[in-house]
């Protein structure tokens, strides 16, 4: 054990949860690793609460003796989030997963966090309703909330911090405190529920959701296409979203992707930049809003159009774009791969692509860029080997300089995988002196810093 996990702590925490309190070294390595080039930091142990107060009662004896408590669900952030870098517990939520009140008549739910988005969307298959938000992975609905999280529908179903309504969320101290209402909007106080969506773990810990519900479209049309270059891509993308079209989904791949595709699920792709695209509402309008994206894709010189209306071809579309981190390192012969996002304005886009792409070949690095571009974000994902210094700098280059081609467009160096512990660095550029009252907030919410230490916010300044 190390020092942030005393014997008194440790003593109050087993006599709390008996043998939900787990020390064994498998369960310990298992909650300090992670799905990118992030060294392994294990917890000095694992609790699994069941209940709001089981975590209440735990924080309290955390904060009694210093603790460190990070929470976890499904552990498939990308920047290292969930992982316990001071030691102390690991909060695994995954027990807390149930639907706790499902109000169709109001278009919302309310969960608890260890729910994953699949999860829900079976628990909802006969009401007719659905919750979009789509990261790719089956992440757990607090961590993506947790971490603000979007994916591919993000462009028509908006973000987590567009479908949280309200939560209950266990404070540093233990406090257990509701944000935050079922009604679609308020006017009444500081916004303390979008406070808590993307803190990652930092000002509180969430533990239960009222989440926004959608209707299920009549019909849902899939369809891909080629283009000869990024550039032509990026634009035929930019006019479809000045065009007012209705896209549910518009994801670029890059001819590296596409390549990773081939040789991951062997997709037969012509190896140049593809769009998946979806298009959501009644048979006649999705047709309509297909047949209104081609005829701009035309103008760019579109090849290779194919469509799909019935569940199992739109399944094995969106399943392969979802494969992108195993195809990425597929094409990268198993090493690691080093995740990026960066999102700047849908009219920088082309500009922030190809940037990205020749920097990648300068540097020598294999690299796929995939994007949920209908919203200017777009994902790098590097193939490195850690035990490879040089690799290993020239990634950290590769980073470095998109993040400022995005700062240099108007754009945010995270749309997406959040800030963790890769993106502390460039917090200061992004946001200037307000920075210095985020670290204010984490203050006044976390005298202690117990909560997620070493995360969101550069330590040095």
């Amino acid at each position: 054990m190390t020092e942030t996990l005393t014997a008194p702590a440790l003593a109050a925490l087993s006599a709390l949860l008996g043998d939900r309190l787990v020390t064994s070294q498998a369960d310990r390595t298992q909650h300090g690793r992670n799905e990118t080039y992030y060294p392994d930091a294990p917890p000095d142990a694992v609790a699994y609460p069941e209940t709001t107060e089981d975590v209440a009662q735990i924080i309290r004896i955390c904060a009694q003796h210093d603790c460190p408590v990070v929470a976890v669900g499904a552990a498939t952030s990308l920047e290292g989030q969930h992982l316990p870098v001071h030691g102390g517990i690991s909060l695994d939520m995954n027990r807390m997963n149930r639907v706790l009140d499902l109000r169709p008549q109001d278009l919302n739910v309310t969960v608890q966090p260890g729910l994953t988005r699949m999860g829900l969307n079976a628990h909802l298959r006969d009401t007719g309703l659905f919750f979009p938000i789509d990261p790719g992975a089956d992440a757990s609905l607090g961590g993506m909330t947790a971490t603000r999280a979007s994916g591919t529908t993000a462009v028509r179903y908006g973000t987590m911090r567009d479908n949280v309504l309200a939560l209950e969320a266990v404070m540093a101290d233990g406090t257990i405190i509701r944000t935050g209402t079922q009604a679609r909007k308020s006017s009444t106080g500081y916004d303390l529920t979008h406070l808590l969506v993307g803190s990652e773990g930092t000002l509180g810990i969430i533990t239960e959701l009222t989440l926004r519900l959608h209707g299920l479209p009549e019909s849902t049309l899939a369809a891909i296409c080629r283009f000869d270059s990024v550039a032509d891509a990026v634009n035929c993308v930019i006019l479809t979203i000045q065009s007012g079209l209705p896209m549910a989904r518009i994801e670029l791949l890059d001819h590296m992707m596409v390549r990773g595709f081939n040789q991951y699920a062997a997709a037969g792709l012509p190896e140049k930049p593809h769009l998946f695209l979806e298009f959501h509402g009644t048979a006649a309008g999705t047709a309509e809003q297909a047949q209104g994206f081609r005829d701009i894709a035309d103008e760019f010189g579109a090849q290779g159009w194919q469509q799909a209306t019935s569940t199992e071809e739109r399944t094995a579309l969106w399943a392969m774009r979802h494969k992108a981190h195993y195809a990425s390192a597929a094409l990268g012969k198993g090493k690691h791969i080093w995740p990026t996002d960066v999102c700047v304005p849908i009219s920088q886009l082309a500009e922030a692509v190809v940037q990205a792409q020749n920097d990648a070949v300068a540097l020598g690095l294999t690299s796929t860029i995939v994007g949920h571009v209908g919203d200017g974000n777009f994902h790098a994902g590097i193939s490195v080997d850690p035990d490879d210094a040089d690799e290993m700098a020239r990634a950290e280059k590769f980073t470095r300089a998109l993040a400022e081609t995005a700062l240099r467009l108007g754009g945010t160096v995270s749309g997406e995988h959040g800030v963790g512990l890769g993106k502390q660095k460039y917090m200061a550029a992004e946001h200037g002196p307000a920075l210095d009252w985020m670290r204010r907030i984490k203050m006044a919410f976390d005298p202690k810093n117990i909560l997620n230490p070493g995360k969101m916010l550069p330590q040095d300044h």
